[in-house]
């Protein structure tokens, strides 16, 4: 199969699976606070993640490009949304672009169209240096993002199998290139040893990409004859993964993988994450409502997140970090586990 089919399938499976029913923010309770003290008039939703300067913490998580005029389209369609309500966006992958050229405007289109936005490049940890940064002048990035799937390549029927030098591979572009590096899962999450690993090379901004969102498990078993079914419900739930990452050494951590809307990513925030992406949601909006309706849902997105950060006295993003809050269920678990009576 082509790697322009390939995305055009991706986008249709990832539309069309059915989400877990389940949602692990569901386990976080925020600590309400009763006596306000901010005018809602004069909370900033401006944040900062090292050298990154952003107008929101919310961004539109990496998606799509490479599958012809509809993925043009969409992506068109998703900057235009961006430079609407101020946000970030991050592109697909850029390997198609990379290795056929005729690819390039499916992505050139989100800086056509956002010419003063935060824009991400994307590779992947196969890419070499040159392409690294060949992807960021293809779209004048602000930052790259370095994707790691590994289950979701070894699901793939045409999936990689050589894993061996993709931390090489990695740690070239964090020291060659001259813009901050997202090292970003895509939706099996981030261990603590993972994030000192990656700390350890060098990296100093990860997406932890948990378990909750888009499922490329799932998404790449619908594409098998035999699935691999039994991998369906792997990985690190997201709030988990915000966790183990933070009690680590000191990263900027965006989090990413089953937020649902400005409460979700509040909650995201109050873990220690700088930022939050969205991606399968907002593409739901995006075909089935279209680009108006997707406008509005993000200006609701920080609607609610502004909420919140009332509620919890938090005039800026970064003041929400360390709020108090209650874990129950799984992901309570998962923090007595693995954080408080870890060996980390």
């Amino acid at each position: 199969m082509s790697r322009s089919k390939r995305k055009i399938d991706h986008i249709r499976h990832a539309l069309g699976h059915e989400r877990a029913p389940y949602n692990h923010f569901d386990d976080m309770n925020i600590v309400h606070q009763s006596l306000a003290r901010l005018d809602f008039n004069q909370i900033t939703l401006t944040a900062e993640a090292g050298e990154l300067k952003l107008s929101s913490p919310l961004f539109v998580n990496a998606m799509t490009g490479g599958g012809g005029e509809k993925t043009r389209e969409i992506n068109r369609d998703l900057a235009i949304a961006a430079r609407e309500t101020g946000i970030g966006m991050a592109v697909g992958s850029q390997m198609s672009a990379i290795k056929r050229p005729e690819e390039r405007s499916t992505y050139e289109v989100v800086r056509e169209m956002n010419p003063e936005g935060v824009v991400f490049a994307n590779v992947g940890s196969e890419a070499s240096l040159q392409q690294a940064e060949e992807a960021a002048n293809m779209i004048e990035a602000n930052a790259l993002q370095i994707h790691i799937n590994t289950l979701q390549e070894l699901i793939m029927p045409e999936g990689d199998r050589d894993f061996t030098s993709r931390m090489s591979n990695i740690q070239k572009i964090v020291n060659g290139l001259d813009l901050p590096v997202v090292v970003k899962e895509v939706g099996y999450g981030m261990s603590m040893e993972t994030a000192q690993t990656l700390y350890d090379i060098g990296v100093r901004y990860i997406d932890v990409g948990g378990r909750g969102g888009t499922n490329f498990s799932r998404v790449e078993n619908l594409r098998r004859e035999k699935p691999f079914s039994s991998f369906n419900n792997w990985g690190i739930p997201t709030p988990a993964s915000i966790l183990e990452a933070r009690s680590s050494q000191d990263l900027h951590v965006f989090a990413s993988g089953g937020i649902r809307h400005g409460l979700d990513g509040a909650k995201a925030l109050v873990l220690g994450a700088c930022g939050f992406g969205m991606a399968g949601s907002l593409l739901k909006v995006l075909m089935e409502e279209g680009r108006e309706a997707l406008i509005e849902e993000i200006h609701h997105i920080h609607q609610e997140l502004k909420m919140a950060m009332m509620l919890l006295n938090a005039s800026s993003p970064e003041e929400l970090s360390g709020k108090p809050y209650v874990l129950t269920g799984e992901t309570k678990a998962w923090q007595e586990q693995r954080i408080t009576n870890g060996r980390w």
